[in-house]
């Protein structure tokens, strides 16, 4: 070994790589500076790396066998001859050591001067697609080019495409004669809604091919800020000139992720056909207006086309299951999952996101899901939205309004986003901004009756009923569900301040306009709150029927948790019973935590204080449900532990937006509240603390359990 690389040493091939490897690392990083500069290929590059990688080899082999000396280039001499090699002598070793120094140091500057790749976040940039204006007289284009154009500009992040559906939905109420998303409906929507461009776009026939012509207009002037076009030879090519369109579209908004003006495969909408695409696009429309039934019919049909159509796959299995969850859906879903890899990566997101949320029930992996939507695609309006949804549902009230408010910025006018943004704000116990925005919200559409109850309890919080009942009134003139919103919180608000035959006259009107209307969902929450109204009248028998009579109509869990604890009041316990059962065998967390909290009120109603607490502390492990820290706060101060109790009543004192609609069903509820302060108070006092700040005691429990 010692000799071999002895002659390595004589042969000089150590001083040759060490030449070669220099001089091939100061031309590479040069290069790396250079070629872009002259507007090179990137392929330029790679082979400049390729050749001088595969060189090396050649060059040691060459470095054996031949020598550059004072002579020429020549064969290696036997190591007795007298040839000076010209590589040879410590001259060269400096040589050598220069150069790998000058390479070290040049590609260090370069690097530190370069710095990290890092693309600076772009603000969000919204836009709206008006239908194209189709000049070639065949129906097939009619739909699916705007949609191939959204997903193919969607591959920015920065970019948020509005949803045309919503488009079309509010360009009827600007127009009610309004048949289409054309360029000057799509400018009045993008001004209401804070859009900043419109995209308008034609197609024509262009020889036996087409041409596509895409114009970026300013909403308010109409002015072209841009304009990108390109050519298809063939009817199935319009889709790829789409996508080239895509990135020159990217690239005017600044998109500068794109390399060389090129768009990745996966970034692009792909179908079969052209006709695979309208038909996919039909179907979208279908099962925006509900008709999920027809939507199906139509993805069978994309899906007979084009069995790798992930797409479609996603539309048919999200339209059976809002059909009802059966084996056929549960197949389609698996096949959705399966076929992704056709999808964008945005729609990836999306759609496992939307199957968690919607059909798993797995909320943690949708907020997951979510989350990573919006941190590479920040300018997703949609993502941020549901984000927000699935923080609401699992009780992450702070979370719900940061991802709210997030939408909120990208669609500032957007009434969906201002009222939710005002719902997670009232949950989150942060009424000034609930109260700000919601009084936007009615400034822009005093008919959007929803934004009226963030007001109404804000208002009662305050103590000042007056406005809390003219804000009910004011959404009972918006319409007819805003009337029978408004009849559910002016009972609630009478619960809340004790008018408790007012309330009952209230909610009576209530359920016969709700049952008039065929709105029996309604109808049965309002027979609860009449069933309350006479519990606090000490008309029980009468509250037990209404209770039964409510829960004829619909027993979903907005009403059967309220019905249990009335049923507790009116020394039914086998009835609260059996809906504790009931809701103990669910899957859902807070269903479970609500089914023990009423095992847990049964205990306490028989005298069971410590088996109370451990089912309440259970609870609150499947959901830190308000109303389980409530009653946790009852039932130590039964127990005789006030310390405890008024832990549980503080928090609960400090969550009390949370009890606003408990349900988050936009119910209002906060009627429970009403007797806070004097259990509160009461606990207070046995700690010798506090002195009575309520005339209403625990007794007066406004559809609470009795002490």
């Amino acid at each position: 070994m010692n000799r071999f690389i002895k002659e390595l040493r004589r042969r000089e091939v150590f001083r040759t790589a060490g030449l070669y490897v220099g001089i091939c690392w100061i031309l590479i990083e040069a290069a790396y500076v250079l070629l872009p500069t002259f507007g090179a290929e990137e392929w330029l590059l790679r082979a400049m790396v390729i050749v001088a990688v595969a060189g090396f080899p050649v060059t040691l082999v060459l470095a054996w066998f031949f020598d550059l000396s004072d002579r020429g280039i020549q064969r290696q001499a036997d190591p007795t001859d007298t040839v000076v090699p010209a590589l040879g002598g410590r001259k060269t070793d400096f040589i050598v050591i220069g150069i790998l120094s000058i390479a070290f140091v040049f590609s260090v500057y370069i690097n530190l001067a370069r710095g990290p790749t890092i693309l600076p976040q772009l603000e969000p940039v919204s836009v709206l697609i008006a239908d194209f204006e189709n000049q070639t007289g065949e129906t097939v284009f009619d739909g699916p080019l705007e949609m191939a154009l959204q997903v193919g500009i969607e591959g920015a992040a920065h970019i948020s495409s509005y949803r045309r559906n919503d488009a079309r939905l509010f360009a009827e109420r600007l127009q009610p004669d309004s048949l289409t998303l054309d360029t000057a409906v799509a400018r009045q929507v993008a001004m209401h809604e804070g859009i900043n461009f419109v995209l308008a776009g034609s197609i024509k026939p262009d020889g036996s091919g087409y041409r596509l012509l895409l114009n970026g207009l300013d909403p308010k002037s109409g002015d072209t800020l841009f304009q990108v076009s390109s050519g298809a030879e063939s009817k199935d090519a319009v889709l790829n000139a789409l996508g080239k369109i895509s990135v020159d579209l990217r690239e005017e908004l600044g998109d500068n992720t794109l390399k060389k003006g090129k768009q990745a495969k996966s970034e692009m909408f792909t179908a079969a056909s052209i006709e695979v695409a309208q038909t996919y696009a039909r179907g979208q429309q279908l099962a925006y207006k509900g008709d999920h039934e027809g939507a199906v019919k139509l993805y069978r049909q994309v899906i007979a086309l084009d069995a790798n159509f992930g797409r479609a796959y996603a539309g048919i299995a999200l339209s059976s299951s809002k059909l009802g969850p059966t084996e056929k859906s549960s197949v389609y879903w698996e096949n959705a999952l399966s076929k992704m890899d056709s999808m964008t990566e945005r729609e990836r997101l999306r759609t496992i996101g939307v199957y968690h949320k919607s059909v798993t029930g797995n909320y943690d992996s949708a907020i997951e899901s979510f989350r990573s939507l919006v941190e590479k695609y920040p300018a997703d309006a949609d993502g941020h939205n549901n984000l927000a949804i699935v923080s609401l549902l699992t009780l992450k009230f702070e979370r719900a309004q940061i991802a709210g408010k997030r939408a909120l910025d990208i669609y500032p006018n957007n009434a969906l986003y201002k009222s939710n943004y005002a719902f997670y704000a009232m949950y989150a116990g942060d009424f000034d901004s609930a109260a700000s925005e919601a009084r936007k919200l009615i400034g822009n559409d005093p008919n959007f009756y929803k934004g009226y109850l963030p007001l109404a309890i804000v208002a009662m919080s305050n103590g000042d009923f007056a406005a809390a009942r003219d804000a009910y009134a004011s959404m009972a003139l918006t319409g007819d569900e805003g009337e029978s919103l408004a009849n559910a919180g002016m009972a609630d608000l009478e619960l809340y301040s004790g008018n408790f035959a007012k309330a009952q006259q209230i909610a009576a009107a209530g359920i016969a306009e709700d049952m008039a209307a065929g709105n029996t969902q309604a109808a049965a929450s309002k027979w609860i709150l009449l069933a309350e109204t006479l519990l606090n009248q000490r008309k029980n028998e009468e509250a037990v029927a209404a209770l039964d009579k409510g829960l004829g109509l619909d027993d979903g869990i907005v009403r059967t948790v309220p019905a249990a604890m009335s049923y507790l009041r009116a020394g039914k316990i086998d009835a609260a019973t059996t809906i504790a059962d009931s809701l103990s065998q669910t899957l859902k967390p807070q269903h479970r935590a609500y089914g023990l909290m009423i095992q847990a009120l049964v205990d306490l109603e028989s005298g069971r204080e410590m088996d109370a607490i451990d089912k309440l502390r259970t609870a609150t492990e499947f959901a830190d449900l308000w109303l389980i820290r409530f009653h946790t706060g009852r039932a130590y101060l039964a127990a005789g532990y006030p310390v405890e109790a008024l832990a549980d009543f503080v928090l609960a004192a400090a969550r009390h937006g949370e009890a606003s609609a408990m349900f988050l069903d936009n119910t209002p509820t906060y009627r429970y509240v009403a007797t806070l302060p004097s259990w509160l108070d009461r606990a207070q006092r046995e700690l010798g603390i506090s002195e009575g700040v309520d005339d209403r005691g625990p007794d007066d429990t406004v559809g609470l359990l009795r002490d």
